[in-house]
């Protein structure tokens, strides 16, 4: 639906002027391009609005029930198709105004009564990211879900641990798939305690100084379902800190993001072969048909830049500006809305990928072997029988050169009668605990490797999803 250019379709706000804008300023300051996914979010902030206006006698009542009867009719007809938004309009506020106008006269122009754009561009933010959001927790959760269900087959499935990309100690699978869960879950969190400090209901600020009309803002932030007022008409339509810890928060999720699909690249390697990724979530090379490559998780890792640079940008945009609204301000949703769609798609194909993926078994557990990634476990042997860990610590130090200068790639294999000579504590029984199963079990602690513990992880996993998805 477009609309012609006559009086009823003018902006409400343009009536100083005689003259009308350059066709290239109008194109250089219209938004609707960008805000137009926040329309059914505007068209509920304004059947609020117009229902506590004629509920206080501000408009007369019918007025206010042939206005919120109408939006509600033109957000259906948007919902179905049968109405299209009209990209020539300035921004979505004015569009849903022209429609409404369109269809019932000067009656529609009572709807901003009590209003600016100022208080209502922060209230739509606001309902757009309660939605929003939570829809990414849900993709958050549904991912914890896939790799705690990979993680239950592979308790026991040994592999290496890393320290400074050089092996370190063995671990298992799944306790590794836990060490990705468990930053999800603070990414859960942080957009749960944003939503938190945006729920406060920012219309009757106006455009920074109230209103001198009766309004009841309490009736709409009940009616939109916010638990708070903001209190303070300058801050409310100055503020974006929801909008900037919102990226904060996406942020923070795409360096997980990132680091977890730097190691899937790694382990998708001939050098360590540890997954296979499934040739759905896999591309081919144009020159080289051997190649598998794993451009998914390369193009996570890639997009994590633009988050990043989505946040400095709303950054740098508010650092300088005076209160209240400046127009700067109306490029938060460019950041906002590109820095969500990035992230929502990366958790979605990160989750199908790792999802579908197979698992080297064999190849991960061969890496446990080799480097001495036993010696702290031969330290530990030593301190159970009593001597002081910083001496222990040099006994095994003292083993792994030995070993290295015989050319030994596992102390396990060192003869006993040359183990033994660097300290009178090890005995035969020594060979024990120094197998990759050993030192992972060994390791049966809270947060530890051991299966036992980490059954307990799973368990607390599954109990964090259950319990917040309820």
């Amino acid at each position: 639906m477009s609309f012609e250019k006559n009086d009823n379709h003018a902006p409400l706000w343009s009536g100083r002027f005689k003259e009308g804008p350059d066709a290239d300023a109008v194109a250089f300051e219209t938004s609707i391009n960008v805000d137009a996914r926040m329309v059914q979010d505007d068209i509920r902030g304004s059947i609020a609005h117009a229902e506590m206006l004629g509920r206080r006698g501000i408009i007369p009542l019918e007025d206010a029930d042939l206005i919120a009867k109408t939006l509600s009719r033109i957000a259906e007809d948007i919902e179905t198709g049968k109405l299209n938004i009209d990209t020539s309009a300035e921004d979505i506020h004015s569009f849903v105004e022209a429609v409404l106008t369109d269809r019932i006269g000067d009656v529609g122009r009572k709807l901003h009564t009590g209003r600016s754009r100022n208080d209502q561009i922060a209230l739509d933010e606001r309902l757009y990211l309660r939605r929003a959001l939570t829809e990414l927790q849900d993709e958050i959760l549904s991912l914890i879900n896939t790799l705690v269900s990979v993680a239950e087959k592979h308790t026991g499935t040994l592999m290496s641990g890393y320290t400074h990309m050089q092996r370190a100690q063995p671990v298992t699978l799944a306790h590794h798939l836990c060490a990705w869960c468990w930053p999800l879950t603070r990414d859960y969190g942080r957009l749960g305690d944003a939503l938190k400090r945006m729920d406060f209901m920012p219309l009757g600020s106006g455009a920074l100084a109230a209103s001198g009309l009766p309004l009841d803002r309490r009736q709409v932030a009940s009616s939109l379902g916010f638990s708070s007022l903001t209190l303070n008409s300058l801050d409310a339509v100055s503020d974006r800190d929801y909008c900037l810890e919102t990226l904060s928060a996406l942020s923070i999720l795409m360096v997980h993001l990132s680091r977890y699909c730097e190691e899937v690249v790694l382990w998708s390697t001939e050098e360590f072969g540890f997954i296979n990724l499934s040739e759905n979530w896999s591309t081919g090379s144009s020159i080289m048909p051997q190649k598998k490559n794993p451009d998914f998780a390369e193009l996570i890792r890639g997009r994590s830049g633009r988050v990043f640079g989505d946040l400095i940008a709303l950054l740098t945009m508010m650092k300088g500006l005076p209160l209240s609204y400046d127009r700067d301000m109306q490029e938060d949703k460019q950041s906002l809305f590109s820095a969500y769609d990035t992230t929502l798609s990366c958790l979605k194909v990160f989750n199908k990928m790792i999802g579908s993926a197979s698992w080297n078994v064999s190849r991960m557990k061969a890496s446990c072997t080799g480097g001495h990634a036993n010696a702290t476990d031969l330290a530990d042997y030593l301190v159970r029988k009593g001597m002081p860990f910083r001496t222990a610590h040099g006994v095994a130090a003292s083993v792994v050169r030995e070993c290295i200068d015989s050319g030994i790639a596992d102390m396990s294999r060192l003869p006993f009668e040359r183990f033994s000579a660097h300290s009178d504590l090890i005995g035969m029984d020594v060979y024990g605990v120094l197998s990759p199963e050993a030192c992972v079990s060994a390791r049966n602690i809270p947060g530890g490797p051991a299966p036992e513990a980490v059954a307990e992880q799973i368990k607390a996993l599954k109990d964090f999803t259950g319990k917040v998805s309820s």
